[in-house]
C-alpha cells in the first residue's frame, strides 16, 4: 500500500512539475506585436474582400439552387419573389447602408495596400458630378476603397457629396451579391441608374464610372499606363444631358497589384478573351499576387503597393437636353486634357519617372 501511495505521489509530483514546465515554456515564447496583429487583421481584410468578389455571387447562387431539392426549398422562393419585388431597386439609387460604408474592416483594408484619397479642388454640392476613374487594373482597388468605404475620409474632404461608383449590371443579378453591393452605395452601370441619380436624387451626387472598364483590364500590367478612352464618350453624352459636371481621377500604382499573363494582339488567346468580354461583359484575365501564408508565395490576393487616387478638377459642363456630337467631342477632349494634366503634375509624386507617359487608345 505504501508503494503504491509513493508511486502515485511521484506521479502527481511529475505531472505537477511537466506542467510547470509547459507554463512557463508558453510564458517564455514570444507574444506577437501590435504590428503582427496589426498586419494579419489587414491581410484578412483583404483576403475577405477578395472571396466577397469573386465568390460570394456564385455561391449564393448555387447555394439557392441546392436548397430547392431539400426541405429547405422556401427558403430559395421567399428569396426569389423578394428578388422579383426589389429587381429595380438598383436602377432607382440602391439601398446603402451607411454602418457598412463605416465598417472598421475598412481601415485595415486601406491601410494593408495603402490607399490615399488626394484632393485638388473642391466640388461644391449644389452640382452633380460624373467621377471618370482610371486606370480600371485587375479589381478597382482604388475606385472601391475611396469611392464605397469611407475610411480614406472621402466624406470629409468632399462634404455634402454623395459617391455612388457603377459596376457590371450583371452582378445585380447574382443573389446575396446584389444586397452586398447596393449596401456599399454601388450601382449598375447602365444609363437608367446614373439618370436616376443624376436627375431625380437632388444634387451633391458624385457618380464614378471606371471608363476604361473590362477591355482596360486586359492590358494591365507595372509600369504600364494605357487607358481605354479614346471612343468612350458615352459618360461625356450623359453628364451634357443631366448637366453634370465631369471630374477626373486617377489612381497611382493600381497596376501594380497583380501581375497578369498579357495576350498580344492577334493571337487566339487574346480573340477569346475579347469574345468573351463583349458576350459576359468582363474579361477573363490570366493574373496572381501573392499568397495567403508568404509574400513570396503566387495566389490571389493583391500586393502590397500604395495607390494614391488624385481627383481633379472639374470640367464645368452645361445642360443640354440632345447633345451634338460635336458638343460631345468638344467636351470629351476637354475631360481628356484635364486627366493628361492631372498625370503629368502628379506623376513624380506617387512612383512615376519624369519620362513616363499616359497613353490613350
Amino acid at each position: 500500500m505504501k508503494t503504491i501511495i509513493a508511486a502515485c505521489s511521484q506521479n502527481l509530483s511529475g505531472s505537477r512539475a511537466s506542467i510547470q514546465t509547459a507554463l512557463h515554456t508558453l510564458l517564455a515564447a514570444p507574444w506577437p506585436s501590435q504590428r503582427d496583429v496589426r498586419s494579419w487583421l489587414q491581410l484578412l481584410s483583404v483576403l475577405q474582400w477578395v472571396l466577397s468578389f469573386l465568390l460570394l455571387g456564385t455561391v449564393s447562387l448555387l447555394l439557392l439552387i441546392y436548397l430547392v431539392f431539400t426541405s429547405f426549398w422556401p427558403i430559395s422562393a421567399l428569396y426569389l419573389a423578394w428578388v422579383i419585388f426589389d429587381w429595380d431597386t438598383p436602377e432607382k439609387g440602391g439601398r446603402r447602408l451607411p454602418c457598412l460604408r463605416q465598417w472598421p474592416v475598412w481601415r485595415h483594408f486601406r491601410d494593408y495596400f495603402p490607399v490615399k484619397l488626394v484632393k485638388t479642388h473642391d466640388l461644391s454640392p449644389s452640382h452633380n458630378y460624373i467621377i471618370g476613374s482610371h486606370p480600371h487594373g485587375i479589381l478597382c482597388v482604388g475606385a472601391f476603397c475611396n469611392f464605397v468605404t469611407g475610411s480614406t475620409g472621402f466624406g470629409e474632404m468632399f462634404p455634402g457629396i454623395r459617391p455612388s461608383l457603377t459596376t457590371l449590371a450583371g452582378n445585380f443579378r447574382l443573389p446575396v451579391f446584389r444586397e452586398y453591393l447596393m449596401s456599399g452605395g454601388l450601382c449598375p452601370v447602365t444609363r437608367r441608374a446614373i439618370g436616376y441619380l443624376l436627375s431625380k436624387n437632388g444634387t451633391g451626387n458624385a457618380v464614378a464610372i471606371v471608363i476604361g472598364g473590362a477591355a482596360e483590364s486586359l492590358s494591365c500590367r507595372p509600369g504600364v499606363t494605357t487607358l481605354i478612352l479614346k471612343n468612350r464618350k458615352g459618360f461625356v453624352r450623359m453628364a451634357l444631358q443631366h448637366g453634370a459636371y465631369l471630374v477626373p481621377s486617377f489612381s497611382f500604382g493600381e497596376n501594380d497589384l497583380f501581375r497578369q499573363v498579357v495576350f498580344e494582339e492577334g493571337s487566339w488567346m487574346r480573340s477569346i478573351q475579347q469574345r468573351f468580354q463583349k458576350m459576359m461583359g468582363f474579361a477573363p484575365c490570366v493574373f496572381y499576387g501573392r499568397g495567403l501564408t508568404s509574400v513570396r508565395s503566387r495566389g490571389f490576393l493583391p500586393y502590397a503597393r500604395p495607390i494614391t487616387t488624385v481627383v481633379g478638377e472639374p470640367v464645368t459642363v452645361p445642360k443640354i437636353e440632345d447633345p451634338s456630337c460635336e458638343m460631345v467631342d468638344m467636351y470629351h477632349e476637354m475631360y481628356v486634357r484635364s486627366l493628361l494634366k492631372l498625370f503629368n503634375e502628379n506623376k513624380t509624386k506617387y512612383g512615376l519617372s519624369e519620362t513616363d507617359e499616359l497613353h490613350i487608345l
